[in-house]
């Protein structure tokens, strides 16, 4: 079954169409790479991906459900419940520590809980930087805090904007195992990226240039020996 499927889509900017006539579909617990050079059209298919924006014409079908012509407060629902979004610019709250960052994102979604923010912390190896404020982390550190904060509400889809773009080498490595990680225990990643080391450790590259799909890549699916995604139960 697919998580997401984009059916003619287009996105026409006053009289610059940024996306053209997009058919993609991406299968739940797929990790894909959306690639291609500036003004190619990858912000524009995340912004829809991740209902931050709609489509001029086409169909956008999200976890099942046709959000093609969706208010924007049904969008933001759609959003804020089933999807963490990954941005290259951290977004942390300066004067929040490092759990309070990960609870702020229950808030909006239902109850924070101290206790599962520190259960999402711990899974992306920084438990014991809770009380620390973002100052006072890595660059690196900071994006495995935004992992953890996207991961905290269980989402349907994990939505990465160059997220390693802002980190050196090791860190980019660290980030990028806590995908593949996530990938085995079955979450459904789609990352935007420039960087094609990154790209390689998806299971499919999607290549886009001028708002038009040039390459959908092959799928290189993984074995999972019995690894299943862990949600919570309400």
């Amino acid at each position: 079954m697919s998580i997401v499927e984009l059916k003619n889509v287009s996105v026409i900017y006053e009289s610059i169409a940024a996306l053209k006539d997009i058919d993609l579909a991406v299968e739940e617990g797929e990790w894909l790479a959306i690639m291609g050079p500036s003004g190619s059209g990858k912000t524009t298919m995340m912004n829809v991906i991740g209902c931050l924006d709609r489509a001029t014409s086409g169909t956008t079908i999200f976890d099942g459900e046709d959000i093609s012509k969706a208010s924007l407060r049904a969008l933001t629902t759609i959003r804020r419940e089933k999807i963490g979004l990954i941005f290259q610019q951290f977004h942390l709250v300066p004067y929040l520590t490092a759990l309070q960052n990960v609870m702020l994102a229950q808030y909006y979604h239902s109850v924070a809980d101290k206790e599962e923010a520190q259960i999402a912390l711990d899974r992306v190896g920084l438990g014991d930087r809770g009380a620390h404020l973002p100052k006072e982390l890595s660059g690196g550190e900071r994006q495995r805090v935004c992992i953890a904060r996207a991961l905290i509400n269980y989402p349907k889809l994990i939505l990465a904007d160059e997220p390693t773009g802002n980190l050196d080498e090791a860190n980019e490595k660290i980030v990028v195992d806590i995908f593949e990680k996530l990938n085995a225990e079955g979450s459904s990643i789609i990352v935007v990226t420039h960087d094609r080391e990154v790209a390689a450790r998806a299971e499919r590259i999607v290549r886009l240039q001028h708002g038009k799909i040039v390459d959908r890549g092959h799928s290189r699916r993984r074995e999972r020996s019995g690894a299943s995604h862990t949600r919570r139960v309400n």
